[in-house]
C-alpha cells in the first residue's frame, strides 16, 4: 500500500502538466510562459529522474528500502509545497525538478521493494498496482484540475504526500534487505509478519543463498559504485549474466513502455484528443479517457494474477501497435481533410490507452521487480532506471517538436517502430517469472543452483536455534 501510494505521485506529477499548462497560457494568467518554457515544465521531472536514479542505489544498499521511501517522500512534499507557494516561472522548474528526483527514487524503489515483500503467488497482482495507482494519480489529478486552480490541485497533492509518509513511517523494512545485512532472525520475524508461517521455504532459501554468498566472499562487489573495490571487480561483475541480462530487458521494458504513448497520453492529453477530433468537450474526454485507463488497469490486474507474463506482455504490445498505426493513418487523413470522424478519434485514443494499461505500463513495473539478483538489485535498478529517464525526457521533450515537424502521424511511426524493436529484444531474452521466487528467478539467470558443499556451508554457519 505505502509503495503504490508513493507511485502515485508519478500519475499526480506528469498528470500535473495537462492542467498546468493550459492555465498558465491562460491570458489572466500570473505566470505567464510560452511554448517552449511549457515544453520543459512538462518534461524536466523526467530529466531530473536521473538525479534520482543514481542517489537511491546507495541510498537503499546501506540504509534500506523504508529509509529511502521516506527520504524520497519528503523531497516530493518539498516540491508540491513549492509548486503551492510559486510565483515565477523558475520556483515552478525548481519544483518540478524536485519531484521528478523523487520520482526517480520511487522508480528504483517501489518494484524492488514489492517484489521483495509480497509471496510469488501475489507478487505480480501487487505490481500491477503500481500502474493502478499511476492511473489514479493521472485520474485525479486531471480531475481536479477541471474544477480547481492549478495551485489549489497542487495543494491536494501535497495532502496525498503528507499521508503517504504517515504511512511508510509506520512500516517495516523489507525482508531481504535484512537479510542481505546478515539480520537473520529480524528478517525471519519481518518476513512472517508480512506472510505468515506457510512460506519458511523461501525465507530459508534466501538466508541460506547470502550466507553462501558471504562466505564464498562475493558481496565485494556489491550495489554501491564507491565499494566497487577495482575495475577487476567492476569487469567481472559487469560481466556476469545475472547482472546484465535483466538490465537489458528490463531496460527495453521501460522504452517499450514509455514509446506505447502512457506518458506522452497523460502529459499532452488535450493536445492529441484535439488532434484526433473536433468540436468536443475537452474536460470530459479527458476525465473519460481516465477513468477508462483506470478500469483497464483493474482489469490488467486479473489478467497478469491469471496469465503468464510474457503471454500478457505481446498480445497487448501487438495491440498497442496496431492501434499506434490506424491512429497515424487516421491522422494523417484527417491532416489532409480527406476523413474526419469524432466518434472514431475517441474511440481509437481509447483503445491505446486500453492496449497500453493492459501490458506495457504495468509489466516493466513487475518485470523488473522480479528479475534483479539480491546482491546488485539497488545498483541494477539505478542503472536501469536511468534509461527510463532518459527515455521519458526524450519522449515528453521531443513530443511537442516532432507533432509540429512531422505532425502526430509522424510521431506515431516512429513510436510503433521502437515498440517493434524492444519486442524483438524481449522475446529472446525474457524468461516466464510467473510463480517463482525471486530466489529461483536469479538461480536461473546464475545458471546454477547452491551445489551440496554450499549446503553444508550453510548448515555449518547456521545458529543453532535455526
Amino acid at each position: 500500500m505505502p509503495l503504490s501510494l508513493n507511485l502515485s505521485q508519478f500519475g499526480l506529477v506528469i498528470g500535473f502538466a495537462a492542467l498546468l499548462l493550459p492555465q498558465l497560457k491562460a491570458s489572466e494568467s500570473t505566470i505567464p510562459i510560452t511554448d517552449a518554457a511549457g515544453s520543459w515544465i512538462a518534461s524536466i521531472p523526467t530529466l531530473a529522474l536521473l538525479i534520482g536514479n543514481f542517489t537511491v542505489p546507495t541510498i537503499m544498499a546501506k540504509y534500506g528500502r523504508r529509509t529511502s521511501n521516506l527520504i524520497s517522500i519528503i523531497i516530493m512534499g518539498i516540491g508540491w509545497i513549492c509548486t503551492v507557494t510559486a510565483t515565477s516561472l523558475a520556483v515552478l522548474l525548481i519544483a518540478r525538478f524536485l519531484q521528478g528526483t523523487s520520482l526517480g527514487m520511487t522508480t528504483s524503489l517501489s518494484s524492488i521493494s514489492i517484489g521483495e515483500y509480497t509471496s510469488p503467488a501475489n507478487r505480480g497482482a501487487f505490481l500491477t498496482t503500481l500502474s493502478l495507482m499511476i492511473s489514479a494519480g493521472t485520474l485525479l489529478v486531471h480531475a481536479a484540475g477541471s474544477f480547481l486552480p492549478w495551485k489549489s490541485a497542487a495543494l491536494v497533492c501535497t495532502c496525498i504526500t503528507l499521508a503517504d509518509f504517515i504511512i511508510v513511517s509506520l512500516s517495516p523494512e523489507s525482508p531481504s534487505w535484512l537479510a542481505e545485512q546478515g539480520r537473520y532472525e529480524e528478517c525471519r520475524v519481518v518476513f512472517r509478519w508480512l506472510r505468515g508461517d506457510q512460506e519458511d521455504d523461501e525465507v530459508n532459501k534466501m538466508i541460506e543463498a547470502n550466507i553462501v554468498s558471504r562466505k564464498s566472499g562475493d558481496q565485494r562487489s556489491n550495489d554501491r559504485f564507491g565499494r566497487m573495490g577495482n575495475m577487476a571487480t567492476l569487469i567481472k561483475t559487469v560481466k556476469k549474466k545475472e547482472f546484465f541480462k535483466p538490465i537489458i530487458i528490463v531496460i527495453h521494458m521501460y522504452i517499450l513502455g514509455a514509446a506505447s504513448g502512457v506518458n506522452i497520453l497523460a502529459a499532452y492529453t488535450t493536445d492529441i484528443i484535439a488532434d484526433v477530433t473536433t468540436d468536443i468537450n475537452m474536460s470530459i474526454a479527458v476525465v473519460t479517457l481516465d477513468i477508462q485507463r483506470l478500469v483497464s488497469n483493474t482489469i490488467a490486474i486479473l489478467l497478469i494474477r491469471r496469465f503468464k507474463r510474457r503471454a500478457v506482455l505481446f498480445i497487448s504490445s501487438a495491440l498497442n501497435i496496431l492501434t499506434i498505426f490506424v491512429i497515424a493513418i487516421y491522422s494523417f487523413l484527417k491532416s489532409i481533410e480527406a476523413y474526419t470522424n469524432t466518434l472514431l478519434g475517441i474511440i481509437l485514443i481509447n483503445l491505446q490507452m486500453f492496449s497500453i494499461t493492459m501490458g506495457p505500463l504495468p509489466l516493466p513495473f513487475i518485470i523488473s521487480g522480479e528479475l534483479f539478483t539480491l546482491e546488485h538489485r539497488s545498483l541494477s535498478g539505478g542503472i536501469s532506471s536511468a534509461f527510463l529517464s532518459v527515455t521519458l525526457f526524450t519522449t515528453m521533450k521531443t513530443f511537442p517538436f516532432l507533432t509540429q515537424t512531422i505532425g502526430l502521424y509522424g510521431a506515431y511511426v516512429i513510436y510503433g517502430g521502437v515498440i517493434i524493436y524492444c519486442l524483438a529484444v524481449v522475446w529472446f531474452l525474457l524468461p516466464e517469472t510467473k510463480g517463482k521466487t525471486l530466489q529461483e528467478i536469479e538461480d536461473e539467470f546464475k545458471g546454477q543452483r547452491l551445489n551440496t558443499d554450499d549446503v553444508n556451508t550453510v548448515k555449518s554457519l547456521m545458529p543453532k536455534k535455526y
